[in-house]
């Protein structure tokens, strides 16, 4: 067999499992729902990233149907705050669950 064909199959595997292992625990999720929510999440970390008043990096970030949940620890309740603002002006995001803890 062609090496470049293995290589192509293989790397479209490598793409393609994780959006399979989603979809076991998001059975109604479809590819574009599953693609736009990992859009808006990549955006909603790049914006959180760029906010100079967040110094917490332990922030997770989870997108389904456009509603985004932050989880992790921050240092202040105004870090929180701003964490929340900052994720709801994201092109896509319909809400933002806050479920930050402060240490």
């Amino acid at each position: 067999m062609n090496i470049k064909f293995i290589s192509t199959v293989f790397l479209l595997g490598v793409l393609i499992s994780p959006s399979a292992l989603y979809a076991a625990d998001a059975t109604n999720d479809t590819a574009t729902e599953y693609m736009e929510d990992a859009t808006i999440t990549a955006r909603v970390k790049v914006a959180l990233t760029e906010e100079k008043m967040i110094k917490s990096r332990d922030i997770s970030i989870r997108t389904d149907h456009g509603v985004v949940d932050l989880t992790g620890k921050v240092s202040s309740k105004e870090e929180s705050d701003i964490a929340t603002n900052c994720a709801a002006k994201v092109k896509g995001v319909k809400s933002v669950h806050n479920n930050l803890t402060i240490s």
